[in-house]
């Protein structure tokens, strides 16, 4: 059906549809741009919920990746973001394809209309104007008749009347004819307009407004095509991004099935464990059997068993601890200067001498019974882990050597740290090898560059890797020493439980972070050494999951000279005084000893001699 041949008469109607038509469009238009904003802003909260749960950068990340429900939430969230990704794809497919179309599209379609109805309404004011031609011509006519029957009309009143001149009645004649001709000139003029008239108004009804209307209603089919092809669009571009989505979420699916329980489990174990061996069995201490002591052992009892108060509940310790933090800061601050020598004049006692006659014997119990018992007396505090991180976090750094943890965890830190020292070292040697090619071309070709400015860059790669280097080199040096002090996997025999735990955890762990006392200190380190000199005396202390009391007594001592201690963390004796032996010499010439249980400190090994030192290990 067409506008033309069944709404000629509809003009305005036709103009009220055609103008909602274009409302309708521009309608569209908003919807598809609303619905672009949404999934702008929707992409936008996701990749912010993505971003959120991303780990951090820090050491907690390097933790995460260990485990494979990490690292599967993580490439979850990784997905999550390229989902983000497509939904910024849709919103920019829907501006690109649709809103930048419409918007172009309802401009052309607003001025294919204006024209369209303004060629209407001129053949309406053309049809108009002709039809008042018309109207004109038939009044004319209607009034030349009229004329002309008064002129007639007179003129027979005149002819009839005996009284009227011949020459007026000649003259009524001469005006009725003129009027008759009048009449008929208006006559010829009417019926040529009103044939022009009904050929014009046949002309504007059946081919001008047909053809206005008709291309009016291949406007509006256009149109309403037009409008299809974006409504087909909107479900294609979500269609298209369908595969990637699909994608991200098998990607999703197959982070979620590489979670392997077992794999996180063992990780577990080669994050944490320690590298040292469990505790052998306890010895049996036979309490029924006589026990032959020697002049020193009894010495001993006696000052100790003055000095001894009565034990609670005894419970046994397998590993050494540190009872307040006076006596943690004294294991952390050893005298930082060398032993003095021994007087030349002050011989050794007699007394000195091991089983010697002079030494009254007195009867004494096991040192192990007395440690229980010592132990047990003692009141428990926080870990030192937790201390010394806590000291660590004060001092604002951690000790660039990891020697805060445990052997085989410092190991693989070193290890990692080399690791990417090696690779950073290469990427500068690739760096260098292009610039040194870059600098032969230029040679060969000067025209293409000077290759004087080739040289600063490859002075400062050149730095850059022997720093690299002398930053590998230290890294390999502590991670040698690391793998010399870790236990033997075929050393299943202890002399001591305590013994070879405090031996493992302290000495071992602390003797090359700990600031001996060898000369090597200087007054003039900076504050940036000395901090890390504390940290890592912090970082030896011993660890414990619970509690910590004070070190295990290794043996005894008997001071040959007396010793002034004046330096931070020793402490004074006199000549001929029984002390206890809590750290050996680790070859800095200072030995660490207790003289009650709450003075302790470092005196030189030369002023000393150690005694029971056998009988205290079998104990």
């Amino acid at each position: 059906m067409s506008w033309g041949t069944e709404l000629w008469d509809q003009f305005d109607n036709l103009e009220k549809h055609t103008q909602w038509g274009i409302e309708y469009v521009d309608k569209y238009t908003k919807f598809v741009k609303e619905r672009s904003e949404i999934e702008i802003s929707y992409a936008k909260q996701i990749r912010n919920l993505s971003k959120k749960y991303q780990p951090k950068k820090n050491s907690k990340e390097e933790e995460e990746s260990k485990y494979t429900f990490c690292r599967a939430f993580l490439t979850s969230l990784n997905e999550l973001n390229d989902y983000a990704g497509q939904h910024e794809v849709i919103a920019e497919n829907l501006t690109s394809q649709i809103i930048t179309d419409l918007t172009r599209y309802l401009q052309e379609l607003k001025a294919e209309r204006k024209s369209h109805f303004h060629d209407g309404r001129k053949a309406q004011q053309q049809l108009e104007s002709s039809w008042k031609q018309l109207e004109s011509c038939k009044k004319k006519f209607e009034r030349d008749c009229k004329e002309a029957d008064r002129a007639q009309q007179h003129f027979e009143r005149m002819d009839a009347d005996i009284n009227v001149t011949k020459a007026d009645v000649e003259k009524a004649r001469q005006q009725a004819q003129v009027r008759h001709q009048m009449a008929a000139d208006s006559k010829n003029d009417y019926h040529s307009y009103l044939q022009k008239f009904n050929q014009e108004q046949h002309e504007h009804y059946y081919t001008v407004i047909p053809n206005i209307f008709q291309n009016l209603q291949d406007m509006e089919e256009k149109r309403i095509e037009r409008l299809g092809v974006c409504m087909k669009t909107f479900a294609e571009v979500d269609r298209q991004v369908l595969p990637i989505v699909g994608k991200c979420l098998d990607g999703m699916t197959s982070a979620a099935e590489g979670i392997e329980p077992k794999t996180d489990s063992n990780q577990v174990v080669e994050s944490y464990k320690s590298g040292f061996e469990p505790p052998g069995d306890v010895e049996f201490e036979d309490y029924g059997q006589a026990m032959k002591r020697t002049v020193s052992e009894n010495s001993l009892s006696n000052s100790r068993e003055s000095k001894e108060k009565p034990a609670g509940k005894s419970k046994s310790k397998l590993w050494p601890f540190i009872k307040n933090k006076n006596k943690l800061m004294s294991l952390l601050t050893s005298p930082r200067q060398p032993p003095p020598a021994p007087p030349a004049s002050s011989p050794p006692l007699p007394s000195a001498v091991p089983n010697d006659p002079q030494s009254p014997k007195q009867p004494k119990e096991p040192l192990s019974h007395r440690l229980n018992d010592f132990m047990a007396s003692k009141p428990k505090m926080h870990c030192l882990r937790s201390l010394r991180r806590g000291l660590s976090l004060k001092l604002g750094s951690v000790p660039e050597d990891f020697s805060h943890l445990p052997p085989e965890q410092r190991r693989k830190k070193l290890q990692g740290k080399i690791d990417e020292l090696k690779k950073d070292i290469q990427k500068e040697m690739d760096q260098r090898d292009a610039l040194t090619k870059m600098k032969d071309v230029y040679v060969k070709n000067p025209q293409m560059g000077d290759p004087a400015s080739v040289d600063p860059r490859l002075a400062e790669i050149a730095m850059n890797i022997e720093k690299l280097q002398s930053e590998e080199q230290k890294f390999e040096n502590w991670l040698a020493e690391v793998e010399e002090r870790m236990p033997s996997k075929s050393e299943t025999h202890r002399k001591s439980v305590i013994y070879e735990t405090q031996n493992s955890t302290v000495s071992n762990n602390c003797a090359q972070d700990r600031e001996s006392p060898d000369g090597s200190y200087t007054e003039e380190q900076s504050a940036e050494t000395q901090v890390k000199a504390v940290a890592n005396r912090t970082s030896c202390a011993p660890e414990s999951d619970d509690e910590f009391d004070e070190l295990e007594t290794i043996g005894t001592c008997k001071a040959l000279y007396t010793f002034e201690g004046q330096n931070e963390g020793t402490i004074s004796v006199t000549e001929g005084e029984l002390l206890y032996v809590i750290e050996e010499d680790k070859g800095d010439g200072w030995t660490r000893v207790r003289r009650n249980e709450e003075e302790e400190g470092y005196v030189p090994t030369s002023y000393i001699e150690v005694l029971l030192e056998t009988n205290a290990k079998d104990s």
